[in-house]
C-alpha cells in the first residue's frame, strides 16, 4: 500500500456532452497546404510497433508525388515491422488531415502522418493501420472513439559522471507536484510547447509539474482517436526538438529514477453514436451516471487489463513504474489490479464523469496508435459480450493482477485472444502478435542478460 499524498494529480481531457469534435479539413493538396504555410520540407512519418517515429524529409517540391505514391522505406532497417532485408519496400501513404506545420521546431518544416502500405495494401504490421481496424470495428456497432491524452515527461540532463540529474537544480522537493516555482523556471520550454499546441489549433489547456522531480505534463483537447493518436506523436516530437534546443533532455522513459513517480500515458476514452455521447444515463444503480454501454466497455478494459499491458507498458522499465511499492512523494499513481471507479485515482480505470473513463496503466513509452487500438478492441469486446465489471470502487479478489515484468505480461498477451485479435486483425495469417510478442520477449532476455550494479551491490561478497 502507498500513502496518499496531500494533491492528487488532477489531469483532465475535456469531452463535450452533445457532440463528438469535427473531423479535420483535407480538401486542399498536401502542397498547397504546405506551400500556402510556407513551408520547405515535409516530414513523412509513421511509427513502428515499438512506437519509434520513422520518417522521411520531402521538400515540397516532390509533395504532388507524396501525396500520390507515398515513400518507399527499408522496413527491416526501421526495426519493428516484421520485416526482413529481403521484403519489398514499405510505402508511407499520407494523411493530409493530419498535416501540421512546424515552424517553432525549424522554418518552413511540416509533419504528415502515414498509412504505411506493402505491395499496394495497408501494411498489417502498423500501428496507424491497426487503429484504423479497430475504428472500423466500432464504426460496425454504429459508434466512434474519442480520445484525450495525457503526455507526461521527464526533463533532465547528463551529470559530469554521465548519469542522469534533474534539468533544474532546484528541482528537488519532497513533493513537487504542482510547485509554482518549478513551473516558472521551466516557463520558457512549457510556453514554447504550449504555444506550439496552439498555433496548431489543438487546444492547450495546461502545464503542469508533476509529481516527480523534473516530471511535467502539457495536455490538449480530445479529439478523435486517430488524431488524438498523430498529435501524442507530434507532440512527443516536438518536446524533445524544443528541449534539446534548450540544452534538456525529454525523455518518455516509464521511470528514469527508482525513487520518483514514472510517466505515465492516462487514455481518457469516449464512445459516440449517431444519437451522441454513448456513455452518460439517467439512471444508474450505481451512481456514476453511466449506460450499459459504458459498463461493458469498462467490463472489457479489465478483462483484458493484464494482455494489454504489453502493449500500452511496452519496455521492461514500464515495470519499474506499475510495481513500485513507494516514491519520494509518497505515492505511485499506478494501478496495480485491474479495477475501476469513480473519480479515484488508485483504479486502473476512472470514471472522472459520466462522459468518459480514464485508462491510467499506460505509460510513456507507448505507441499511442497501438494504446488506443488495443483499449478501443478489449472494450468492444466487452459491449458486444455485454460484460458487467460489478461495483464500482470494490476491492475484488478475483480482480485480475497486473503483470510484474514484461515477461509476464507477454505472457498474458499470448493467452489473450482478443488482444491479439486486435494486433492480427489487418491480416489474421500475417503473425504480428506472435512477431510482437517475440519482439518483447527478446527485450526482456536481453536486459536479464546485463550485470547490473544492483546485482553487484548484492552478490559480489555475499556469496
Amino acid at each position: 500500500m502507498t500513502a496518499p499524498v496531500e494533491t492528487p494529480p488532477i489531469e483532465t481531457a475535456p469531452v463535450a456532452t452533445t457532440t463528438p469534435p469535427p473531423a479535420p479539413d483535407s480538401t486542399q493538396s498536401l502542397a498547397s497546404l504546405a506551400r500556402a504555410d510556407g513551408v520547405k520540407y515535409l516530414l513523412a512519418t509513421f511509427t513502428t510497433l515499438t512506437g519509434k517515429p520513422c520518417s522521411k524529409l520531402v521538400p515540397v517540391s516532390a509533395a504532388d508525388e507524396l501525396e500520390a505514391e507515398g515513400c518507399g522505406f527499408a522496413g527491416y532497417a526501421a526495426g519493428g515491422l516484421g520485416q526482413v532485408p529481403a521484403d519489398p519496400d514499405v510505402v508511407a501513404v499520407p494523411d493530409k488531415s493530419s498535416y501540421a506545420p512546424l515552424p517553432f521546431v525549424r522554418p518552413g518544416l511540416a509533419m504528415v502522418h502515414c498509412d504505411p502500405h506493402v505491395n499496394g495494401v495497408p501494411y498489417a504490421f502498423a500501428p496507424r493501420v491497426l487503429l484504423r481496424r479497430q475504428l472500423a470495428a466500432a464504426a460496425d456497432l454504429g459508434m466512434t472513439l474519442s480520445v484525450g491524452a495525457e503526455v507526461e515527461y521527464f526533463l533532465v540532463r547528463r551529470g559530469p559522471d554521465g548519469r542522469l540529474v534533474t534539468a533544474d537544480a532546484h528541482d528537488d522537493a519532497d513533493q513537487p507536484c504542482y510547485d509554482t516555482r518549478g513551473v516558472t523556471r521551466m516557463y520558457d520550454h512549457l510556453a514554447a510547447v504550449s504555444d506550439a499546441m496552439d498555433e496548431l489549433g489543438w487546444g492547450p489547456y495546461a502545464s503542469d509539474h508533476e509529481d516527480g522531480n523534473g516530471q511535467f505534463e502539457q495536455n490538449f483537447h480530445y479529439a478523435d482517436a486517430l488524431t488524438t493518436s498523430d498529435r501524442v506523436t507530434t507532440l512527443r516530437y516536438v518536446i524533445q526538438m524544443l528541449a534539446e534546443q534548450r540544452g534538456m533532455i525529454a525523455t518518455y522513459m516509464p521511470k528514469p529514477f527508482t525513487d520518483r513517480t514514472g510517466s505515465g500515458m492516462h487514455l481518457h476514452l469516449s464512445l459516440w453514436g449517431a444519437e451522441g455521447a454513448r456513455f452518460p444515463a439517467l439512471v444508474d444503480e450505481h451512481g456514476l451516471g453511466l449506460s450499459r454501454t459504458a459498463y461493458g466497455f469498462i467490463a472489457g478494459l479489465l478483462e483484458h487489463a493484464p494482455a494489454m499491458q504489453a502493449v500500452i507498458a511496452p519496455t521492461v522499465n514500464s515495470y519499474k513504474r506499475t510495481g513500485a511499492t513507494s516514491t519520494a512523494s509518497g505515492a505511485t499513481w499506478a494501478p496495480r489490479a485491474a479495477t475501476y471507479g469513480g473519480n479515484d485515482r488508485t483504479h486502473l480505470v476512472r470514471v472522472p464523469d459520466a462522459n468518459r473513463v480514464e485508462l491510467r496503466a499506460g505509460d510513456g513509452a507507448a505507441s499511442s496508435h497501438l494504446a488506443a487500438a488495443v483499449a478501443l478492441g478489449s472494450g468492444l469486446d466487452g459491449i458486444r459480450r455485454d460484460l458487467d465489471p460489478g461495483a464500482p470502487g470494490a476491492r475484488r479478489q478475483d480482480a485480475p493482477l497486473l503483470p510484474r515484468t514484461l515477461l509476464d505480461a507477454v505472457h498474458a498477451l499470448e493467452s489473450d485472444e482478443v488482444v491479439t485479435g486486435v494486433l492480427d486483425a489487418v491480416d489474421p495469417g500475417a503473425g504480428v502478435s506472435r512477431y510482437y510478442a517475440e519482439l518483447k520477449r527478446e527485450e526482456f532476455y536481453a536486459w536479464h542478460s546485463r550485470v547490473s550494479d544492483w546485482e553487484v551491490d548484492r552478490y559480489l561478497t555475499s556469496v
